[in-house]
């Protein structure tokens, strides 16, 4: 698609909001919003802070606008490098270099120093450091996507929410254990979404960890990462450590099945979102013992 052919296509009220529909990723919203739900369940004590007006608002920004903002900041840097890429032939949309994205981008981040304002200050912290992440992974002059293991680790962004929520809940950071076995969740989850990409970003001069290991060599760090993970969340409640060993345990699954990464790649969205219901009803069992609603 040209860009003067996607600015075409965007013409009209309709048309704009379509396309930054799709450009918000649906398919990923609750990559930024799940988490906020399981660091609420965590965090809760009660069922009236479950559902306090300011989870409901951080919810909210996550579930849209943050992705706006993330997704956009990618695009825009990134209008070179998607010239090339399969992914943005149907499921994504290729950044036409019109003046839309980047003021949603603008938008977004402003309606995002909001949240500053509806939580305490042990949850700013986790706040800066996603808008900053997520800026810098993709903008000059830090652009941590081009280096590899930076642009690993700077996608712990992801568990950022989560741990602000947490922190909006309980007045306090979460466990550090937990933090860390998130972050190696994540570190994971990116590397693995990054393997699609090594054709299209080796041509295009990008390099990523990905690109420095190849295929085979990350998915063994994906599975490092995710077993490592699974032994952070176990110092924090051994059940959620053995929910972990899912990932590591997909990867082999894929490895010895020979199942595409490309195909992969798109089973784990409904994947994290199985393994998020199943942290969070663990969490509400705190609240609401199961022998509370069952008969």
């Amino acid at each position: 698609m040209s860009a003067t052919a996607d600015r075409t296509d965007r013409a009209g009220p309709v048309a704009s909001a379509r396309y930054l529909l799709k450009l918000s990723r649906p398919r990923f919203w609750l990559y930024l919003a799940g988490p906020i739900v399981v660091g609420v369940a965590f965090a809760a004590t009660t069922v009236a802070e479950l559902f306090a007006p300011e989870n409901v608002l951080l919810f909210a920004y996550f579930l849209l606008p943050a992705n706006l903002f993330l997704y956009g900041v990618n695009d825009v840097f990134d209008r070179d490098v998607d010239e090339g890429n399969p992914k943005k032939d149907g499921r994504e949309v290729r950044y036409g270099g019109d003046r839309l994205v980047p003021a949603v981008v603008v938008a977004s981040l402003a309606l995002g120093a909001g949240t500053f304002a509806i939580a305490p200050p042990a949850a700013w912290p986790f706040l800066a450091g996603f808008f900053v992440l997520g800026a810098q992974y993709s903008a000059p002059p830090l652009r941590f996507k081009t280096t590899p293991l930076l642009d690993s680790l700077s996608n712990g962004l992801y568990v950022l929410p989560g741990a602000a929520a947490y922190a909006l809940v309980a007045g306090a950071a979460p466990p550090a254990a937990a933090l860390a076995g998130a972050w190696l969740w994540a570190m994971g989850m990116h590397t693995f979404s990054a393997i699609p990409d090594i054709e299209p970003d080796r041509a295009a001069g990008i390099r990523t960890t990905a690109t420095a290991l190849g295929q085979s060599r990350t998915l063994a760090y994906c599975a490092g990462c995710w077993l490592a993970a699974a032994g952070g969340f176990a110092l924090v409640d051994p059940r959620i450590g053995a929910v972990l060993l899912a990932y590591p345990a997909l990867v082999a699954a894929v490895r010895w099945a020979g199942v595409a990464i490309d195909r992969a790649y798109w089973w784990f969205p409904a994947i994290n979102t199985v393994v998020g219901a199943l942290l969070t009803m663990g969490a509400l069992t705190r609240i609401v013992p199961p022998g509370a609603v069952l008969p």
